[in-house]
């Protein structure tokens, strides 16, 4: 059976409806606490509270198609079934119907609707134990409807069995799982090693007490299938990029690169890595409670998701304007009927897309060729020691302090830097970048009297690559707001600039984007930051600007970026503007009369 992504979700949905219930529509991807995890993971999930007890507003039948994201296993991501975004099929009863009906409707709908031979479907029940009976009830109703009594297993609580681990007085049950061939066309496929689950019902029958289970009065019914693996079994696949949920993005990759999909190798997995994170992207900034990328929470994922895709863009030969193709196609083709926020949002979603690119872009070329350094002298130690000594064990670890400055000064988050290491054969010492970090904090913290320069709280790398931006801002507000803008101050940590000078009035939010665009337009161009020692004399006849004229002698030191900024300067600066990543203006206010203050991050 030959079915499109869209013809499936509304198959499910109409289904169910026919039979009551209500289609509840999906909710945000992004958790809302009660759960404790930072996204919904499973298409249950956001309706846990009307599983306990809670009413719903839709009724007691209900139904919907659930988007989902899952981070654990990211680093499989580019085979042939793993997503970092998915959607469940779900429909509920709370407190309605029960297993004769349930186990009747999914049989049904596997095998009328979907068209799946009934011969070939197997089922695991609940096995039993001390705490709970074995669930016949429920392998005879399977028996009853057409499933061959020796494709009916019995499993243990391990298998077949749904709780919240850690709670009592909530609901749990036996679960009643679904499998089919991955080869359905195999004459006689033997389970479990020719079958894959394709989705379970969890009968909510028992309260967890303290002491083991006793009987709900109100028993719940929770049923999932998984949206993409469905599609991917009706449609005869073996790859799960292959259906129309994929296929017009890997078609425009193709037109990109000049690569076929269907080669493999290589480009194969660039292609479906570009295309599962591009999708990620899309379904979390567009979401309902949209995230952006940034070093934090939720943020850092995303943020590792789109600087992953992007790092395959570069593999796969095409710029990062890919993954905003990418992403026209899911909102405009893929999801348009399914997510209709995607498109109001659409082009909030690909400016982020871009800014993110520009970001990353500027960090990653200088970082590459750092990282290459590092494996190049591990390569040289090899060799020379093999020379010395024959038995000796090769070196096989990125170092921590290695690995902590490519993370410091080049932006590489350490998943970043251990991906490209497994890529060489190689790994990294994370117990040794957590001591390097841990080190660098304390640095930061403790300043011997006197040593803080420019305004300053520490000389680390972050702190420098803020020293060094700082000079940017001074040159970008004397060309946006008036010449006679001058540094009236700063204060400098890892963390974030604060910077003050002279004007009159409150800046303008054109006004604000005018310097952050002329900053970061800067850092793009990475322009050497320039060193040199000379008279005062000479620095301002070579109209070097000088903040306090007091504080220097009758040598100066100075620092030129280009034609940009000049600066008499006694603190550190780093040796190009390309590793400061991207500055952003966070708040432009009053310091005192006379006196605004801008607070900005590089991130």
């Amino acid at each position: 059976m030959k079915i499109t992504g869209k013809e499936l979700r509304q198959k499910w949905l109409d289904f169910y409806k026919a039979r009551g219930h209500a289609d509840i529509g999906a909710v945000s991807l992004i958790g809302d606490g009660a759960t404790g995890v930072m996204f919904n993971v499973a298409g249950m999930q956001p309706l846990m509270p009307y599983l306990l007890g809670k009413q719903h507003p839709a009724g007691k039948r209900l139904c919907n198609v659930q988007g989902c994201m899952r981070t654990v296993d990211i680093d499989s991501v580019g085979d042939a079934s793993h997503f970092t975004f998915f959607e469940m099929m779900g429909n509920w009863s709370l407190g309605d119907y029960f297993k004769k009906e349930k186990t009747a409707w999914t049989f049904e709908l596997l095998t009328r609707v979907f068209g799946l031979d009934k011969d070939k479907l197997c089922t695991t029940v609940f096995e039993g134990n001390a705490s709970a009976p074995r669930d016949s009830e429920t392998a005879e109703l399977l028996i009853g409807l057409g499933i061959r009594p020796e494709h009916v297993f019995f499993l243990p609580k391990s298998d077949n069995w749904w709780e919240l681990e850690g709670t009592v007085g909530t609901p749990c049950g036996p679960d009643n799982e679904w499998f089919y061939p991955l080869d359905a066309d195999k004459k006689d496929p033997v389970f479990p090693d020719d079958y894959v689950e394709i989705g379970n019902d969890v009968y909510m029958q028992y309260k967890k007490t303290a002491d083991g289970y006793e009987p709900l009065a109100s028993k719940n019914v929770d049923t999932g299938f998984g949206f993409d693996r469905m599609l991917l079994f009706l449609n005869g696949l073996d790859d799960a990029y292959l259906t129309d949920l994929f296929t017009g993005v890997l078609k425009k990759l193709e037109e990109l690169s000049g690569k076929k999909y269907a080669d493999g190798g290589e480009a194969q997995r660039a292609m479906r890595i570009i295309a599962d994170h591009t999708r990620t992207t899309v379904m979390l900034i567009g979401d309902v409670q949209g995230i952006l990328p940034s070093n934090v929470g939720a943020g850092y994922i995303l943020r590792r998701i789109m600087r992953r895709a992007i790092r395959y863009c570069r593999q796969l030969g095409v710029s990062s304007d890919a993954m905003c193709e990418a992403a026209k196609i899911y909102i405009r083709e893929v999801y348009n009927e399914a997510y209709p926020l995607l498109a109001e949002k659409e082009e909030y979603i690909l400016g982020e897309i871009k800014k993110e690119a520009e970001r990353f872009e500027a960090t990653l070329a200088t970082g590459m060729k750092e990282f290459d350094k590092c494996i190049a002298g591990i390569a040289r130690k090899n060799e020379f020691m093999k020379k010395q000594d024959p038995a000796y064990i090769e070196e096989t670890v990125i170092g921590g302090k290695q690995a902590f400055r490519l993370y410091d000064t080049y932006g590489f988050p350490l998943e970043l830097t251990e991906e490209l290491a497994a890529e060489k054969g190689l790994s990294v010492d994370r117990e040794g970048f957590e001591a390097a970090f841990k080190e660098h904090q304390e640095k930061s913290r403790v300043i011997p009297k006197g040593e803080a320069k420019g305004g300053l709280e520490s000389h680390s790398e972050m702190a420098t690559k803020y020293h060094t931006a700082t000079h940017l801002l001074n040159a970008a507000l004397k060309r946006v707001l008036s010449p006679d803008c001058n540094q009236k101050g700063s204060n400098i940590n890892d963390e974030r600039m604060r910077f003050d000078f002279n004007f009159e009035r409150a800046m303008t939010p054109e006004e604000v984007k005018a310097v952050e665009d002329l900053v970061n337009e800067k850092i793009r161009e990475d322009i050497p930051v320039v060193f040199r020692e000379m008279s005062l004399e000479e620095a301002r006849a070579e109209q070097f600007v000088g903040v306090f004229d007091s504080k220097y002698g009758e040598v100066v030191k100075t620092y030129s970026i280009g034609d940009f900024s000049k600066e008499m300067c006694g603190g550190p600066h780093v040796e190009r503007t390309g590793v400061l990543g991207h500055f952003r203006i966070v708040k432009e206010q009053s310091s005192s009369a006379g006196i605004r203050r801008i607070k900005a991050v590089l991130e």
